[in-house]
């Protein structure tokens, strides 16, 4: 294999230019080839050490982890027929040596070894949280298990990664099926002009290129850029009403129905569950996270929702009441609650979303969020666009910089929503890992930072709402645990091997500053006027973060409640559909009943075509952590220059910098100088009063953890059928 295929060049930034379904298609089997007979040859000489056994096992995945991360990449921003084609083709190959290589008994058995004996005191711990992690993953893969067992181990491996490409596909498929089109004045009243701006673009690319803005037509797709802006502004209450039925059935009915996967997936993974003498998929799955348990993450559910469930009913009658009062006759339904939101957060705070967009030109946000890092973490990110070929024109690229010039990371941004071949949502991933080569020279971390915000149009340049950019701070986040770790290993560098439920902690920290006044003040500048955003403006926007949190909140906790009685309790065949456990569920965590045709469960990608299975209660867990992290820095004094730096340079040295190589209760405690608060997340959301009193819900002391709190998710060991971190 030539070192000139660019899918091979592991070290190197990847030329997108030169990579082609057919490449991938040619080359993929290649390299599982290759690894193969290397594993073989491990399998008959592995002896129990790190240099025996874990170096070269690593090594031997690095080939295929690069390439087929970028053939799933690929896969996830350009979905072409071809792209489609090709991945559903490798990706049981791939699978199948996954799972090849995790139920290698010659291998576990040298790692048991290793673990056992003496070459085990003087490692540190990042070498052993990878053995065990390791180990872990071994035994998930089926290790140790009858042949007949392991086979259908590997078996139900395959069929779930299918599965789960074709429920992701399916969604795709219906969200670009469906327009609402719009011919009249009356169709578009209340409409904002960047959102008639933008609905045209919709209709042009779908072929009615006579469109404008002013006069039409226009198209409003389930895309989040047009789709939400639609259900906060249109004063069309049935085009409200017919947009939200088309979005809560997406991908339930039809050629893209995804209901059948559902069943399927969930079946396999209670399957692969049994086969591993586990009560359930989420049991298998906690006890690799930092929750530990199911019981830890209903208490961590039920104290949240004691708490927003009193908040958000207030909400709701004081949402009645305005709509009443501007004239609606009706009681309120699902269609009305985003319209009348934010009519009444006008009202209240002075502005709306569209009020603040022309002051957040797209250029400028970018330049004030790289601001604070520079600020916080004394890093520089400069463009350079150019310096590596890209998949699209509107991906941009960047590099990261110390203080003292040295070059130590890069990463790729692409911003806009491309419904055509793009999935929906934001996310990051990992291009490549930080890594120590053998001449003692250093492969720096990439990452791929990947949103679907509003298309700039013509000249005008993208303009944001506030929750475009507090995406982008979320994904940003996650992209600088990747690239300022310190860690040399790459199994345990950056986002790798951190446990599920902790890996949100920077992303989430990073949306704080969206709402402090220097930042905001710092990347505003109004399109027309060039001023910034009034600091009276500022002050209310800041008093706003928590408008209908209770709200916010309960609905957030469904779906994490949904998922865990999904992976916890519910069997594949009992009389209640996934679809009547949802609405059981909504009871207790929705104001408003689901309508009787809602199947949003056919959308839940996150759980069903994503990483986040047993895991969405990650969210709220991990706000827990970075709303006590950010607590530092209020205690610093937020207006303190030199405090804020110094809590800054302290998060990087631990939070952002230890990536997997330690368990991360102890990166926590190195940074916080305690253990987190459980309150903390209720304080800043402003629902503490409404707490009832309880236990502990974070789980076990940094001291009583063992051999199974691993990642389930290790990357090297488990190649990526799905990985983003969104």
């Amino acid at each position: 294999m030539s070192d000139l295929n660019p899918l091979l060049c592991q070290h190197d930034l990847p030329p997108f230019d030169r990579i082609t379904p057919e490449l991938a298609e040619e080359t993929i089997p290649r390299i599982l080839a290759t690894a193969e007979a290397q594993l073989a040859r491990l399998e008959a000489e592995a002896t129990p050490s790190w240099e025996g056994c874990m170096e070269p096992l690593f090594t031997l995945m690095e080939p295929l982890d690069y390439a087929w991360g970028i053939v799933s990449h690929l896969h996830s921003v350009m979905n072409t027929p071809d792209w489609r084609r090709v991945h559903d083709k490798l990706q049981p190959q791939v699978v199948a040596f996954s799972t090849r290589t995790g139920q290698s008994e010659p291998i576990y058995r040298a790692m048991r070894t290793l673990r056992d004996g003496e070459a085990w005191t003087p490692l540190d711990e990042a070498h052993r949280r990878l053995i065990t992690s390791a180990m872990c993953s071994a035994r998930t893969a089926g290790v140790g298990l009858p042949t007949a067992k392991r086979e259908r181990m590997g078996t139900l491996r395959d069929e779930l990664a299918a599965a789960s490409t074709a429920f992701s596909n399916h969604l795709l498929d219906a969200t670009k099926a469906f327009a609402l089109e719009l011919t009249a004045a009356n169709d578009i009243v209340g409409l904002p002009p960047s959102l008639r701006a933008a609905a045209s673009g919709a209709a042009r690319r779908a072929g009615k290129e006579a469109s404008s803005p002013e006069k039409g037509p226009w198209h409003i797709t389930l895309e989040a850029p047009l789709f939400l802006p639609f259900m906060q502004y249109s004063e069309r209450r049935d085009h409200r009403e017919a947009l939200y039925r088309a979005f809560v059935t997406r991908a339930a009915a039809g050629e893209f129905d995804n209901t059948a996967l559902i069943d399927r997936i969930l079946a396999g993974r209670r399957e692969m569950a049994w086969l591993l003498d586990r009560a359930s998929y989420a049991d298998l799955i906690l006890q690799q996270r930092m929750a530990g348990t199911v019981e830890a993450v209903d208490r961590l559910t039920a104290r949240v929702r004691d708490a927003a469930r009193p908040v958000a009913e207030q909400e709701h009658a004081d949402l009645s009441a305005f709509a009443r009062q501007q004239g609606q006759t009706e009681p309120l339904r699902h269609w009305d609650i985003a319209f009348w939101s934010e009519q009444m957060r006008k009202q209240r705070f002075g502005f709306d979303d569209e009020d603040l967009r022309p002051y957040f030109q797209f250029p400028d946000v970018l330049t004030g969020m790289f601001a604070l890092a520079q600020e916080l973490f004394s890093i520089s990110i400069r463009p350079a666009d150019g310096k590596t070929p890209a998949w699209h024109p509107d991906v941009r690229f960047f590099e990261v910089f110390n203080a003292d010039n040295t070059l130590i990371a890069a990463f790729y941004l692409d911003p806009y929503s491309r419904p055509e071949t793009k999935r929906g949502g934001a996310w990051m991933d990992s291009v490549r890992p930080r890594k120590r080569l053998p001449d003692n020279t250093l492969s720096y971390p990439v990452a791929y930072l990947v949103c679907n915000q509003t298309l700039p149009v013509g000249d005008t340049p993208s303009l944001l709402t506030l929750n475009e950019i507090t995406t982008l701070f979320h994904e940003f986040g996650h992209a600088l645990q990747h690239l300022l770790t310190t860690v040399d290993i790459p199994e345990a560098s950056g986002i790798h091997n951190v446990e599920w439920d902790a890996v949100e902690l920077p992303s989430q920290f990073m949306e704080n500053w969206c709402f402090h006044a220097p930042v905001l003040s710092g990347m505003s500048r109004h399109i027309a006027t060039g001023a910034c955003l009034p600091d009276d403006m500022i002050a209310r926007i800041t008093e706003s973060r928590y408008f209908r949190a209770g709200s916010a909140s309960l609905r957030q906790l469904l779906f994490g409640a949904v998922d865990m009685e999904l992976h916890a309790r519910y069997a594949p065949g009992d009389a209640r559909s996934p679809n009547a456990v949802k609405e059981a569920l909504a009871a207790d965590f929705a104001i408003l009943p689901p309508l009787p045709e809602d199947r949003l469960l056919c959308g839940f990608s996150h759980i069903f075509a994503g990483g986040y299975a047993a895991g969405y209660y990650s969210y709220k867990w991990a706000e827990v952590l970075s709303a006590d992290a950010f607590g530092a820095f209020i205690e610093a004094g937020l207006d303190n220059r030199e405090a804020m730096r110094k809590v800054g340079q302290r998060f990087r040295d631990t939070l952002l910098a230890a990536g997997g190589s330690l368990h991360p209760m102890d990166v926590f405690t190195a940074f916080r100088g305690r253990g987190p608060d459980p309150d903390a997340l209720l304080r800043q959301m402003k629902l503490l009063p409404g707490l009832r009193a309880g236990s502990p819900w974070l789980g076990t002391a940094a001291t009583d953890r063992t051999e199974r709190r691993c990642d389930y998710h290790s990357p090297r060991i488990v190649p990526r059928v799905t990985s983003m971190l969104v």
